[in-house]
């Protein structure tokens, strides 16, 4: 069983050497029993005391002057360091000579504080060697400790599974392991080699390949079997070559092929998950016959293994989620109309992999009074829940504004005294539009009204673009309609101008200015404004700045030239 954070806890407080921790500015904030007694001092009075001040001398008792105190170098740098023949002063004043390690304490890239051991330095030599030992022992233990928790931080800001496993095995690759490869289940049963990184990075050779598990009553009793159909960790100290001829289960083949090619001589192997929900294996190697993994790396490990089949199973989960928003949002986009002569195109972007799905949509039909519908809309929040509730929306607003032929607002009005009621949606922005006029030979107006969207672009046909920001009401699902209705707004469309609806995600980029975005989209608008419509859509989309985290929707009207 994979040990928890309890058990670490417990290991620090009956460790015989002394450990306090210290935050960025030097002041001991924990300590515990063994440097009590080490320093004949009470954890009370320790903490919160600055720990140079309290504690560091010369071999004469005198102060040190603090920038000739390599620990608080190493602070101060955010860096690991040792010393031997150092000196504390103990509580009932005398000299201590001390060895010590200290290790800094990372969370979410930054250094929070150190971690130092220090134990007495005093006694003969062999006296001596042991402490040495038993610090570098407990340094290993700290440096476990350290990477588990830098593990935990960093694998859980991304939903991605590829870059989960990226960002692991460059963390246990060189500091734990000369070699780590990841293996993950299928659906259909067999295991994938997923990832692999050596000394030289990523090996892509190892990668890619699928090897069924063993069928009923195969025995296969190689490591890697054993974690992915018991669930147990296996240490192996001492690798033993196995001939490839002996090889004849596919697991076994593949997990000593891997330690035969790398020149393994100690590897651990353990589960990717707890229980009943292993996903996969984590194998990591060392190829130094003088430094073998122990039960100590067997249990750091283990913990890792258990960590990352959490992240594992919830990026998968939230792929799964993923694929079916997205799923939904493109087949609700239907295919757009060709009324006439004017011309119709869109575009639909998802958010980049590792941000939540949107919300999206445009749609586009014929008014049976012959008009043409333009909708644009974004439904708030960014999950499974938001995408259907787009799809609400989408049908909804069809249906009315088929039944009503009056203005855009009243339909609008309609769909936000329905929202409530019968959609799941808390809030939305949308568009809809009319364009009325002849398909072929117009004259074609445009009339409109905004929900808390943000404006159309017009291109028009004298080279100018200028955004239509009449007709704003507020978004849907505030519950504050107007007495009055919402406002409509009316613009006459000259022949060979362009129309541009959008969502927000293609002018909004974090750390930037709205209004930015938005002279952004005028200039590139107006540059390609000669381009084909489908063109000028597709390079809208290209030339938005990397950084966005949101999907796009993007519907285009043009008007025939004279």
């Amino acid at each position: 069983m994979t040990p928890g954070p309890g058990f670490w806890r417990q290991v620090v407080e009956q460790l015989d050497a002394a450990l306090m921790v210290l935050d960025p500015a030097g002041r001991i904030t924990a300590a515990n029993p063994a440097a009590e007694r080490l320093l004949g001092r009470p954890a009370a009075a320790l903490r919160g005391a600055d720990a140079h001040d309290l504690l560091h001398r010369d071999p004469d008792g005198g102060e040190v002057p603090r920038d000739r105190c390599p620990l608080l170098h190493a602070l101060a740098e955010g860096s690991g360091a040792r010393g031997e023949g150092g000196t504390y002063v103990r509580g009932d004043g005398r000299l201590l000579p001390v060895s010590w390690t200290a290790s800094p304490l990372a969370e979410g890239g930054s250094v929070r504080g150190m971690a130092l051991l220090f134990t007495d330095a005093t006694g003969d030599r062999r006296v001596h060697r042991e402490r040495t030992a038993r610090t570098r022992a407990l340094e290993d233990l700290n440096e476990r400790l350290s990477l588990v928790a830098e593990i935990t931080d960093v694998l859980g800001q991304t939903l991605e599974t590829d870059e989960a496993l990226a960002r692991l095995v460059r963390l246990l690759v060189p500091r734990l392991a000369d070699w780590a490869a990841v293996d993950l289940r299928t659906g259909s049963g067999a295991v994938h080699r997923v990832a692999v990184t050596g000394p030289e990075g990523r090996h892509a050779g190892f990668e890619g390949r699928h090897t069924p598990t063993p069928r009923p009553g195969e025995v296969d009793d190689s490591p890697l079997s054993r974690v992915l159909t018991g669930g147990e960790s296996v240490l192996e100290r001492r690798v033993t070559a196995v001939p490839p001829a002996a090889e004849r289960a596919p697991l076994a083949a593949l997990h000593n092929g891997f330690l035969r090619v790398v020149g393994a001589t100690s590897a651990v192997t353990v589960p990717l998950g707890a229980d009943d929900r292993i996903t996969g294996a984590l194998t990591v190697v060392r190829t130094d016959p003088a430094h073998p993994f122990d039960d100590g790396d067997l249990l750091a490990v283990g913990d890792v293994g258990r960590r990352v089949g959490v992240v594992i199973d919830n990026t998968r989960r939230y792929g799964r989620q993923r694929a079916v928003a997205e799923a939904m949002q493109r087949n609700l986009l239907t295919p757009l109309p060709r009324p006439g002569r004017l011309r119709l195109a869109a575009r639909y972007q998802p958010a980049p992999a590792g941000s939540q799905v949107g919300g999206d949509w445009y749609d586009a039909f014929a008014l049976k009074d012959g008009a043409l519908a333009l909708v644009i809309g974004d439904v708030v929040g960014h999950d499974l829940t938001a995408a259907a509730g787009m799809a609400q929306l989408h049908g909804i607003l069809r249906s009315l504004a088929w039944d009503h032929t009056g203005p855009p607002g009243a339909v609008v009005d309609r769909l936000d005294a329905a929202m409530p009621v019968i959609t799941t949606v808390p809030m939305a922005t949308l568009i809809l539009a009319r364009v009325e006029g002849d398909p072929d030979t117009g004259p074609w107006t445009l009339h409109w009204t905004s929900a808390g969207h943000l404006p159309p672009l017009l291109l028009s046909p004298d080279r100018t673009a200028r955004y239509l920001e009449t007709g704003q009401g507020l978004l849907l699902g505030t519950g504050s309609a107007a007495a009055a209705g919402r406002p409509n707004a009316t613009h006459p469309l000259a022949p060979g101008s362009t129309l541009l609806l959008y969502t927000d995600g293609l002018v909004e980029t974090p750390g930037s200015h709205l209004d930015t975005g938005l002279d952004r989209l005028r200039r590139h608008a107006l540059a390609l404004a000669h381009e084909p419509l489908d063109t000028l859509c597709g390079e809208i989309l290209a030339r938005v700045p990397p950084g966005s985290t949101d999907d796009i929707a993007l519907l285009a009207l043009r008007l025939p030239p004279r």
